[in-house]
């Protein structure tokens, strides 16, 4: 069971505590397009230490709502963990701040010693995600191109069809029509 359970289990395991402020990079799939977000907050709890099913819970205040968001650890859609900051605390679950407000909120810094978590296998993923965004919009970028010039050609053929359609006599009146018409806009310009 442990042999399987390595495979999954990321190499570079961040050192997460609650009281510690955090930005999370993960990899967010809308529709058929891939992109990386980041969730920036308070770790107020982590649950199963450094196995496999370990998750940590961010909180954070967006709009003067709480959001609070769990994160696997070992996920493979967390890209990268950075820890801005850490803070002083007694506890090891500070749900108590979910019912404090602005300066009650605060806890006492104990240190801004910047860390950041990122799997080696991540850069591939991002680079693997910008290839593809990118392949996707020349492709689009080629199909519009060939849609547009297939209607210029369909419109040239059509065009040429009428023409061949038409009888001299109303060719010649039509011109007559359109020179007069455009003397017509020549004199009001005037």
């Amino acid at each position: 069971m442990e042999t399987i359970f390595k495979n999954y289990l990321k190499k570079n395991i961040p050192d997460i505590r609650p009281g510690d402020t955090v930005r999370v990079h993960q990899i967010v799939k809308e529709g058929d397009k891939e992109r990386v977000q980041i969730f920036e907050g308070l770790v107020i709890a982590t649950h199963g230490g450094k196995t496999l099913d370990a998750t940590f819970t961010v909180r954070k205040e967006s709009f003067g709502v709480g959001v609070e968001r769990i994160f696997p650890l070992h996920s493979p859609r967390v890209v990268k963990i950075e820890r801005i900051k850490q803070s002083k605390v007694r506890r090891s679950k500070l749900y108590f701040i979910r019912n404090l407000a602005g300066k009650d909120a605060r806890l006492k810094e104990l240190n801004r010693k910047y860390q950041m978590w990122e799997e080696p296998e991540a850069k591939k993923e991002l680079e693997k995600i910008a290839e593809e965004t990118a392949k996707e919009a020349e492709k689009a970028k080629a199909e519009k191109a060939a849609e547009e010039a297939e209607m210029e050609k369909k419109a040239e053929e059509a065009l040429a069809a009428h023409k061949e359609t038409r009888r001299p006599e109303e060719e010649d009146k039509n011109n007559k029509e359109d020179k007069e018409g455009k003397e017509d806009k020549e004199e009001n310009k005037k």
